[in-house]
Order: C-alpha cells, then sequence, then structure tokens
C-alpha cells in the first residue's frame, strides 16, 4: 500500500531509547511533539497496536473507512494492520499505549470485537486512566532503572488497562457465554484467517487446517464474534478489498490477484454481494467522496 493515489504509510514498531520490552507508554503531547511535520494526519498503516484514552480535549479519528468524533472518554484501539490517521487530535490529552501483537499472549476474545473507537463514561474513564497512570511509572520506571524492570508486571497492567476499558457488552445468559473452549477454537480460526485469508476462501480449509469441522468453527465464531465463521471470513477478505482499492492504483484484476481470485469475476461477484457494488463503483466513489470533507460518526 505504499503506492497509490491514496498512498498508505507503512509504520514498524521501533521502541524508544529504554523501551525494550514490546510496550510503550506516551500520551498525545508527545505524540505531537514528535511529529512536528504532521504526518499523523496522513493514512498509515501500523504493525502494532496503538491504545488510547482522551482525557480532555475533542478531535477527530479516521479507521478502516469510518470517521469518529474524540471527546474527554473516547476510547481508541488501532489494531495491527487498520488504515488510520490522527485527522485532528491537537486539542486531545491523555495517554497513548503501543505494543507488539504478541505482548499480550492468551488474551481473551474480547478484543477482536471491540470497536475501532467506544466511549467511557465518567466512572469508568477515571478508572482507565489510573490503570494507565500506573502502567505509564511501571513503564518509566523499566526505561529508567532496568534493573526494576518486568515484562510480565507490564503485560498483566496491559491486560487490566485494556479489560477495564473495553465497552459493555450484553449480558450472556449461562446458555449464551462462550466457553473457554470456544474462545480457544475462535482465537486459533482468527490467527489462521489472518494468516491464509489471501489464500483460503472457504471455511473448510480452516477446519483442515485446524483439526476441526466446519460446524464447530462456526459455533466458537458466532458465540464468540457474534457472527457466522462463514461471514467473519467474508468481512475480512472484504476489508482488505477495500483497502487496496481505496489506498493503492492497483486495477481491480491485481486487486483480485493479490486477494487470492483467480479471475476477476469471481472477485466482482463477492464484492458486488458484499456491498451491492462492483469494485471499481465502488473505488470511484470513495475517490469521490473523500476528496470532500468527511463527516463524522461514532
Amino acid at each position: 500500500m505504499e503506492n497509490g493515489h491514496g498512498a498508505v504509510r507503512q509504520l514498524r514498531y521501533l521502541p524508544a531509547i529504554g523501551s525494550p520490552y514490546g510496550v510503550e507508554a506516551i500520551d498525545f503531547a508527545a505524540l505531537r511533539a514528535m511529529d512536528t511535520h504532521r504526518r499523523r494526519v496522513l493514512l498509515q498503516r501500523p504493525d502494532f497496536h496503538v491504545f488510547a484514552l482522551v482525557g480532555s480535549g475533542s478531535g477527530t479519528h479516521e479507521a478502516d473507512f469510518h470517521s469518529y468524533r474524540l471527546a474527554e472518554g473516547s476510547a481508541v484501539w488501532i489494531r495491527p494492520g487498520m488504515v488510520h490517521r490522527w485527522s485532528d487530535i491537537d486539542a486531545c490529552d491523555g495517554p497513548l499505549v503501543l505494543f507488539r501483537p504478541g505482548f499480550l499472549p492468551g488474551f481473551t476474545a474480547a478484543e477482536a470485537t471491540a470497536p475501532a473507537c467506544w466511549h467511557l463514561d465518567q466512572q469508568r474513564l477515571s478508572l482507565a486512566l489510573l490503570a494507565a497512570e500506573h502502567l505509564g511509572r511501571e513503564h518509566e520506571t523499566a526505561a529508567h532503572t532496568p534493573r526494576l524492570a518486568s515484562p510480565a508486571l507490564l503485560s498483566h497492567l496491559l491486560a487490566a488497562l485494556l479489560l477495564r476499558a473495553l465497552p459493555d457488552t450484553p449480558a450472556a445468559t449461562d446458555a449464551t457465554r462462550p466457553t473457554s473452549r470456544y474462545t480457544d477454537v475462535f482465537r486459533a480460526y482468527r490467527t489462521a484467517v489472518e494468516r491464509h485469508f489471501t489464500d483460503w476462501h472457504h471455511v473448510s480449509d480452516y477446519a483442515q487446517a485446524l483439526g476441526y469441522d466446519v460446524r464447530t468453527l462456526t459455533r466458537a465464531t458466532r458465540a464468540t464474534a457474534g457472527t457466522g465463521a462463514k461471514t467473519f471470513l467474508d468481512q475480512r477478505i472484504l476489508l482488505e478489498a477495500k483497502r487496496l482499492l481505496a489506498h493503492t492504483d492497483l486495477p481491480v484484476t491485481g486487486c483480485a490477484r493479490r486477494l487470492g481470485f483467480r479471475d476477476v469475476g469471481n472477485f466482482t461477484t463477492f464484492f458486488r454481494r458484499q456491498t451491492a457494488t462492483p469494485p471499481a463503483a465502488w473505488r470511484a466513489a470513495y475517490g469521490a467522496a473523500h476528496s470532500q470533507t468527511p463527516s463524522t460518526t461514532g
């Protein structure tokens, strides 16, 4: 995604000096100070997580074709591979935590279904900010006093922060609450989809590779993510298709090939079935809309 009319900057995780543990705690003020050329307002695609809390102020943020208005209490979670930009954070203050994908091994599947942006009420925001402050102080200690550093402690504090800030979900009954087995199955499926969605377009491919049957993958995905395994897979392929169409100059045939469709007609049929619009028409409409001031939602 480094070429094209909407070139996307690829961001690699490069920890600051004294931050070798796979996590780094900064804030919006530090981000602005480091980014004197305002590259933050351009499209970017990190290979790491970014979690942010807006403790005060307001602004806007864009992630994967959605624009969000930021205000006190906003939580933002940018996952690896998301195409996003900090449209306007000049007046935002609060913590930002950058961390590698593997820094939270075994974390619950809840983060897979959390949105890119949501809002915390005042009580939950206060608790989340306290958790972020604790993480920040331990990170600073680790950076300045390595003998006191504890990657495990940093990992636990990050997990506590995320669990404190995750959006509410409807109360699950004993009959609908995902079991740990379903959580593990979904986590394995989600990881496999992320690795192979450009090659494997059928749930049966994943079932065979993971040693489950299709029905098990479907039940686990529905119990954990609220959608079927096939829909989950199709949504991942569609998201990448939109990213390619919006942010590169690849022809539709090139996008189809990049996503593992041997025939452009099959890709067009897939895209039209998901969006009710052919890929070329969707690209044209996105380009026209994006040239204007985007509206905000969220």
